[in-house]
């Protein structure tokens, strides 16, 4: 059978947001300590303590949001650690990730300095967990206040004499869990009042981001959005005929966005991430396409009462989750990450792209040396995953208007299961070329691909790129950093606006269309 791809070039109308292509970094394992950061007396070519080939790697992937500090690790961070001068920044145990003791080195200056090199919006996660109202009121306004206030002035005295701008801010993380074990009744009511003290300062405008639900949870999601948007429902149903600039809309709930966490993985028997046979391979396909599932469901839920869409799910913490690699600390989430990977992520950005109507963000976890990472490092050396070519093959959906498509394929079957051959998507950016992102997921046989794409010129160019290889678990390994990268394919058949393709086993394809 040949799989048959419909774009009707005319019906787009939702934008993908580049923040869905966000990423995460937490004070986990190497991720930051002997991860990105190596602190500016370092041999390591750096740029104030910040390893240099990692932002230019970053940069090249466009990246649009920087998640920090957490991740668990937020609900026990007490950011006034974490300024002044380093050495006379107290030293603190990491009790979520191997008790290891950090030196505060890396705090709000230089997490804000990183996001200034990669020219990224920063992502706070504020502390709910074991942290006070007045201490995320203070944290606001040290980084965003140009005035003179206690915090203000303090953050002057730190070295930074302007104020940053803070866009996207979240209210607490996994507060279900390790940042609290709450019932969704008292978060809400904690979301409630938190979020009331995080001030727009001196022009800034943040976005609050409620936490979400654990996968499928649902109840979570629908206590939320019933205590967070009843003031927003009132308002809604108000028979009042004017606007409403009184106290009730100052001080209303205010939730941009709900995150939600999945992670790929077999809770019961962690896998290893390079030692696995087919039936794991479909298993971990079958889990990754499970995040369709979870979006439709949670999006319905906030349908009853956000049928606009106002409220964003932000996906901020996804990938896949194995067994540590041997020999390196089970609390540091150092995993290697293999062709099966690069298939996760594609598959996963598609779904968010065709979700983009309620869909505004999400961050990977996470970005160097822990879980699905983009980045390694071994001393001073570095190599980019199969994961990072991904988000590099994908970069062009960033801010185009999503093309719906109807796509038929057969099934990949395998013991009692199917799961769809080809996974896609498509956008079209402001210069008009379309891009579409086909992945793969038999990891035996190839696929005949046929498009037609209507509402538009003849086509004029056509150009590709494939990341793929012979081996399922093929890898980047130090020894041989490119075992695995894109490289350029020419399968292509054009006949005025149909294209058609043979997309190889396991493979990840990006294609770029330009029209007369």
């Amino acid at each position: 059978m040949t799989s048959f791809i419909d774009l009707d070039l005319g019906k787009g109308k939702d934008v993908i947001s580049k923040h869905i292509y966000g990423h995460f970094v937490e004070h986990l394992g190497r991720c930051i300590y002997n991860g990105l950061w190596v602190g500016d007396d370092s041999p390591i070519p750096n740029t104030r303590g910040i390893r240099n080939d990692i932002v230019e790697a970053l940069k090249a992937i466009k990246i649009p949001n920087l998640r920090w500090p957490g991740g668990c690790f937020a609900d026990n961070y007490h950011w006034k650690d974490g300024i002044g001068p380093r050495e006379d920044r107290p030293c603190m145990v990491n009790t979520d990730w191997g008790h290891v003791v950090e030196n505060n080195h890396f705090g709000t200056h230089e997490f804000m300095d990183l996001c200034e090199q990669l020219k990224t919006e920063p992502y706070i996660c504020g502390n709910v967990g074991s942290g006070t109202v007045q201490e995320m009121q203070q944290w606001v306004e040290y980084m965003t206040f140009d005035g003179q206030s206690p915090m203000a002035n303090l953050r002057k005295k730190n070295g930074k004499d302007e104020p940053w701008k803070v866009k996207f801010f979240g209210v607490g993380n996994e507060n279900w869990g390790c940042g609290g074990h709450m019932k969704a009744e008292t978060y809400a009511e904690k979301y409630r009042q938190y979020q009331t003290y995080v001030n727009n300062y001196s022009g800034n405008n943040i976005l609050k981001i409620a936490c979400g639900p654990s996968e499928a949870d649902y109840h979570w999601t629908e206590v939320i959005m019933r205590e967070c948007m009843k003031e927003t429902q009132q308002l809604k149903n108000s028979t009042h005929d004017k606007p409403i600039h009184s106290v009730w809309e100052y001080y209303r709930p205010q939730m941009w966005g709900l995150s939600l966490h999945y992670y790929v993985r077999n809770r019961l028997n962690y896998t290893s991430a390079t030692k696995f046979d087919e039936s794991l391979w479909f298993e971990y396909m079958q889990r990754t396409l499970y995040m369709d599932e979870l979006i439709t469901n949670h999006s319905n839920v906030m349908d009853q009462y956000d049928p606009d869409k106002k409220v964003a799910i932000i996906v901020d913490e996804w990938g896949s989750w194995y067994e540590p690699e041997p020999g390196t600390h089970p609390r540091f989430l150092f995993q290697q990450n293999t062709l099966r990977d690069a298939l996760i992520a594609g598959v996963t950005l598609n779904i968010f792209n065709n979700h983009c109507d309620r869909v505004k963000m999400a961050n990977i976890a996470q970005l160097i040396n822990v879980l699905q990472a983009l980045i390694l490092t071994d001393g001073s050396d570095m190599l980019l995953t199969p994961t990072y070519y991904v988000f590099d093959m994908y970069k062009d959906h960033q801010d185009s208007t999503l093309i719906p498509l109807d796509l038929e394929t057969r099934d990949y079957l395998f013991g009692d299961g199917s799961i769809p051959v080809v996974n896609a998507s498509a956008s079209r950016n402001q210069e008009g070329k379309v891009h579409i992102t086909l992945c793969n997921l038999d990891p035996n046989r190839s696929e005949e691909i046929t498009f037609n794409l209507k509402g538009e010129n003849a086509i004029s160019s056509v150009n590709a790129r494939i990341l793929t290889d012979p081996a399922m678990n093929a890898c980047n390994t130090f020894e041989q950093p490119d075992q695995i990268k894109p490289c350029n394919f020419n399968d292509i058949k054009v006949q005025g606006n149909w294209i058609s393709i043979i997309l190889p086993a396991k493979s990840v394809l990006a294609i770029e269309i330009a029209f007369k």
